[in-house]
């Protein structure tokens, strides 16, 4: 288990700070398989996972939305026969917070 597996989301506020790009680049050495990547503006943490068919993809995404669910943390959630995107940010400030990478890391879990 990596550290950010066995943290828990804060409660986040519109007025905390974006994640710092080092804090970023230290959190992504556990997180080797997300890419950051800029959408409408907004840095996001993104990984594509590779499913055996669409009923494997949607468990997958019933699982992923029961964590969020259990953390108070929602990420955009794309199903396509064989893969699901999972993309996480920080809706209240606009960008990437430590919650985030708590959420990719215990998403790595899921996958297993």
């Amino acid at each position: 288990m990596s550290e950010l597996q066995g943290l828990k989301c804060s409660a986040c506020r519109g007025d905390e700070p974006k994640m710092s790009r080092d804090e970023l680049a230290r959190y992504r050495l556990q997180l080797p398989d997300w890419q950051v990547v800029e959408r409408e503006g907004i840095e996001r943490l993104e990984r594509v996972f590779r499913c055996a068919d669409f009923v494997q993809a949607i468990r997958f995404t019933n699982a992923v939305a029961d964590l969020a669910e259990r953390e108070g943390h929602h990420p955009a959630l794309l199903t396509e026969w064989g893969k699901v995107t999972v993309s996480w940010w920080t809706h209240k400030i606009g960008g990437l917070h430590r919650n985030d990478c708590i959420m990719a890391a215990k998403t790595d879990a899921l996958a297993g």
